[in-house]
């Protein structure tokens, strides 16, 4: 079996948000200003692991969407903590700074069955 990172076997919860952004915000400049938004947000206390990246070019297959920009997976040890995570000064302000260059998010949150 491979191995998983710590995190992965610790967080009982993950929060998955997908991006789609706006066309004037997706030249080099904009990309890298949000990826640096991004990257603040895995140091919000509670956050125990996790990444974001860009579609991965996959074999297409009529069930994949990979029209999104963005996306994250964050791990977190209980909902609880995810709470937290959600009203945090740090995700309040990555939500101010780039929330209009959106067209469009999404959150899939995932609670270990």
């Amino acid at each position: 079996m491979p191995s998983l990172p710590d995190s992965a076997w610790l967080a009982a919860m993950e929060h998955h948000v997908y991006f789609w952004l706006k066309p004037e915000h997706l030249n080099e400049a904009d990309r890298a200003a949000f990826e640096a938004g991004l990257d603040s947000l895995f140091t919000i206390p509670g956050c125990i692991g996790g990444f974001w990246g860009r579609p991965a070019p996959v074999m297409p297959r009529p069930v994949i969407d990979s029209t999104w920009h963005y996306g994250t997976s964050m791990h977190f040890p209980d909902v609880e903590t995810q709470d937290v995570y959600q009203v945090h000064e740090t995700h309040e302000a990555f939500i101010g700074n780039f929330s209009s260059w959106w067209e469009k998010v999404e959150v899939r949150d995932l609670a270990k069955g």
